[in-house]
């Protein structure tokens, strides 16, 4: 029964196999009773990501493949329950934004292919032109699944009822009637403005559009209802942006790609980190952003906040200190190097007169937009080691990650961005914000940023982009928080059942939020 399952699903797969092969493959199935179908998908998962020679298998790389997994099972073993569950460091993983794979949807064959050979930091001509590309396939391959813009099955009296099929732009020409299309919006011309797909591009007037709740920027991918004038332009009537997609749904359709960074679980590892998860209720994440290092009274807030964490029952597992870490821009005119780098050491002998954090904490530091670094482009990578060691020496598990980076926290994906998005969103706003369903200009920053499943969908003009490393600030799947460090107030929003907050800038009103992941509770906090 077993052996023709295991053929049959080799069969599928284009493997013929040998009978040494097969056989290897028996003999790991025997060691999960029940769960033989799992086991016998996440060999094929793993022979897959092996480069063969051929589509027949000889005994070698199913044996190579079994011990890796057979080892990997022994060491989940060896953990238990209570050791994984004490320690909160174990349950952690922080991922940096140059790490993230990348993947490129193929149109014609309807799937995800992952990148696999380098990726320049100075991209070529072509990567700027990919760069929207990927950003539309993205949305477009999403919005294909969504009922209301796919095309029936049937022709039906009831087909065009609910039915909002989207036209290629290029088919434009020549109709008449109201039509969906969905494009960038770009301006091709100084004022105006044109909405492009993969076919052509055509002039919009936006003026009496009605339009949903989010900022409507240059770069942000729409979908329109209009209909096309005389003389050639696109009268939009509707203007929104692409439906959101449930997180379950996206990540059915990605066939266990791994679009976050965090590795692919098994179902049992999934269960059993779930389990632990439900467990983890004493769990807490302090998150701050805008640390003047540089600044007296800063640093004595900072000391107070430490010390009422240091007395708790249980302390925090993480503190997320997110820059700027200077008061001053650190660009060519900053000469105090050498001084920013002993506010480090400073700060590193702050957190380690608390023994119980130091012991029991972790500590991650995210850059700013104005922090020591190559560039202001995003994504920007750590900051620099001759800044941090002397604080490292103080803080052995201090962790410098990228802006934005990623925390996987067992089952939960949680991404850190620290940028002042609010303002420039709503400086480069094209039309005013719907004031239909709210007013609050951060719920409007959160309906851009997750419909667009992007961090920073700015034009590159107002927010360069690495154009080879985009995919760094995508948010598909939807994580389930996301954590935008601004200048601007305090603010915490739960949009479609994603957590998203701001923490405020606590150099400027001393305000942070204590976090716990487990009920994805946000406590916002002040001095």
């Amino acid at each position: 029964m077993i052996r023709k399952k295991v053929e049959r699903k080799c069969k599928i797969r284009g493997y013929i196999l040998k009978v040494e092969a097969l056989e290897e493959i028996l003999s790991f199935v025997e060691h999960f009773p029940g769960a033989e179908d799992d086991a016998v998908d996440l060999l094929l998962d793993q022979l897959d990501l092996d480069s063969l020679k051929s589509s027949i298998i000889d005994k070698e790389p199913v044996h190579r493949v079994v011990s890796l997994l057979l080892e990997a099972e022994a060491a989940a073993a060896d953990e238990s329950p209570d050791a994984v569950g004490g320690s909160s460091a174990s349950a952690i993983r922080v991922i940096d934004a140059f790490l993230v794979p990348k993947f490129h949807y193929d149109p014609i064959k309807k799937v995800f292919h992952e990148h696999t050979g380098s990726l320049p930091i100075h991209g070529e001509a072509s990567a700027k032109a990919a760069l929207y590309r990927d950003r539309f396939l993205l949305l477009f391959q999403r919005l294909a699944r969504d009922q209301h813009f796919s095309r029936p099955a049937f022709h039906t009296e009831m087909s065009h009822v609910g039915s909002c099929e989207i036209s290629p732009i290029q088919s434009l020409v020549g109709q008449t009637g109201r039509r969906w299309v969905m494009g960038v919006i770009s301006q091709l011309e100084d004022g105006h403005f044109y909405l492009e797909d993969l076919t052509a591009s055509v002039e919009i007037n936006l003026s009496n559009a009605k339009i949903t709740t989010g900022f409507f920027l240059e770069n942000t991918i729409v979908v329109a209802e209009g209909e096309m004038l005389l003389e050639g332009i696109f009268q939009v009537i509707t203007c929104g942006f692409p439906p959101l997609e449930d997180r379950d749904k996206s990540s059915k359709s990605l066939a266990g790609h791994d679009f976050f960074g965090g590795g692919i679980l098994t179902k049992e590892e999934t269960l059993r980190l779930a389990e632990l998860e439900k467990r983890a209720v004493n769990d807490m994440f302090i998150i701050l952003s805008d640390i003047w290092l540089d600044n007296e009274e800063v640093m004595e807030k900072l000391g107070i906040v430490l010390s009422g964490f240091e007395s708790v029952e249980v302390v925090p597992s993480l503190f997320v200190f997110m820059g700027n870490f200077c008061s001053h821009p650190c660009n060519l005119s900053f000469h105090s190097f050498s001084s920013l780098r002993s506010q480090f050491a400073k700060l590193g002998k702050l957190i380690a007169s608390h023994p119980r954090l130091k012991e029991h904490s972790r500590f991650l530091f995210i850059p700013g937009p104005d922090d020591a670094g190559p560039s202001t482009v995003l994504p920007r990578c750590s900051l620099p080691k001759y800044l941090t060691e002397e604080l490292q020496k103080h803080i052995p598990n201090a962790i410098f990650s990228s802006n934005p980076c990623r925390i996987k926290f067992y089952t939960q994906e949680i991404v850190f961005l620290r940028q002042d998005l609010l303002y420039r969103m709503r400086r480069s706003c094209l039309l005013p914000p719907s004031s239909e369903e709210t007013t609050d200009p951060f719920q409007h920053l959160v309906a851009t940023i997750t419909h667009q499943s992007h961090l920073c969908p700015l034009p590159l003009i107002v927010q360069p982009v690495i154009w080879n490393y985009d995919h760094c600030l995508y948010l598909y799947p939807t994580p389930h928080t996301i954590i935008l460090g601004d200048r601007s107030e305090q603010k915490a929003f739960k949009y479609t059942g994603i957590t998203c907050f701001n923490p405020g800038s606590f150099s400027n009103d001393y305000t942070f939020v204590a976090y716990r992941p487990c009920t994805q509770e946000v406590e916002l906090s002040a001095l």
